[in-house]
């Protein structure tokens, strides 16, 4: 009989810890910055893109863009504020342009990475970057450079790939706790396709396959996704995304530019200080500490009720 119960007690006191323990992990899976979800998705889509679908991602641009970004960040924090220098904003800004952006110039990817970064210290309103980096340090380089473009089709329309980026991207979204912008854009930019196909009568696997395109996941996922410079509210998040889905439509399908969704979010970015004026919300500061606290953990509490 006694024996009996010291092993129920064991098994109790086993299952609690156990719990403790899962509690603890989410704990500080919470406290984690969402940066280091971010990096080790790129890095992962990285890894795929080259190692499975074969992409072709020149290794010494990849340096020199990696390398750039490090220095603007450095440089940056130094001349501009008396923060420590993180180097976390600078690997997301590099790994998405390694991702996106296409040139057979290395001055021009170095160029790119140094407007990417360097637009961070210096296109600011009230305290804040308002623009992407990645999108515009693109942007600017395919108006200025002839030898520099982003193919929508780089990383393919198969269905695998998308559901892969899909996860992949759903956990960015959210630990940034974005996730409401990006899959309303997403919800909006396939009803204009989905419309835009019946308007016309072609078959559905033409706005499906436009769905399927990696880089408008990669956009949607880890590009507006951005904390810092999306609208504070949530009422201003799905205004802005609903009119990023209008703009980047109306660009595709009017002017016949497959990169309509990059130009639609550079040309909306200074709407975002207009939408935290009259949305007012709580500004997104990137979490002060990365390791978190462990919860106490307490001795297990074992009564003879449930024991015996």
């Amino acid at each position: 009989m006694i024996g009996h119960r010291l092993k129920k007690w064991h098994v109790q006191i086993v299952k609690q810890s156990g719990h403790i323990e899962m509690r603890n992990l989410l704990a500080r899976l919470r406290r984690t910055d969402p940066r280091h979800f971010q990096i080790f998705a790129l890095a992962a889509l990285l890894s795929y893109g080259i190692g499975l679908l074969q992409l072709d991602v020149d290794p010494i641009q990849a340096i020199a863009i990696l390398l750039t970004s490090l220095l603007v960040q450095y440089f940056g924090n130094r001349l501009t504020s008396d923060r420590p220098y993180d180097a976390r904003s600078a690997l997301i800004s590099s790994g998405s342009l390694i991702l996106l952006l296409r040139t057979s110039s290395l001055e021009t990817a170095i160029a790119a990475a140094l407007l990417a970064v360097g637009s961070k210290f210096v296109i600011r309103f009230r305290g804040r970057h308002i623009v992407n980096p990645t999108n515009f340090g693109i942007v600017v380089v395919l108006l200025l450079f002839n030898d520099a473009w982003v193919s929508p089709g780089l990383w393919g329309s198969v269905a695998l790939t998308g559901a892969a980026l899909m996860f992949i991207g759903f956990l960015v979204v959210q630990r940034a706790e974005r996730s409401d912008i990006t899959f309303v854009f997403l919800f909006s930019y396939a009803a204009i396709l989905f419309g835009r196909a019946l308007w016309y009568g072609d078959p559905m696997s033409i706005p499906l396959h436009q769905l399927q395109s990696g880089t408008l996941l990669i956009f949607a996922f880890f590009m507006i996704s951005d904390p810092r410079t999306t609208p504070d509210a949530r009422p201003a998040r799905i205004l802005y995304a609903v009119a990023l889905a209008l703009a980047a439509a109306w660009g595709r399908f009017a002017l016949y530019e497959p990169t309509a969704v990059l130009y639609a979010l550079i040309l909306l970015s200074p709407v975002v200080p207009v939408l935290n004026i009259f949305f007012p919300g709580k500004r997104y500061e990137w979490p002060s500490r990365s390791d978190g606290t462990e919860l106490k953990q307490s001795p297990p509490i074992v009564s003879a009720t449930t024991a015996a």
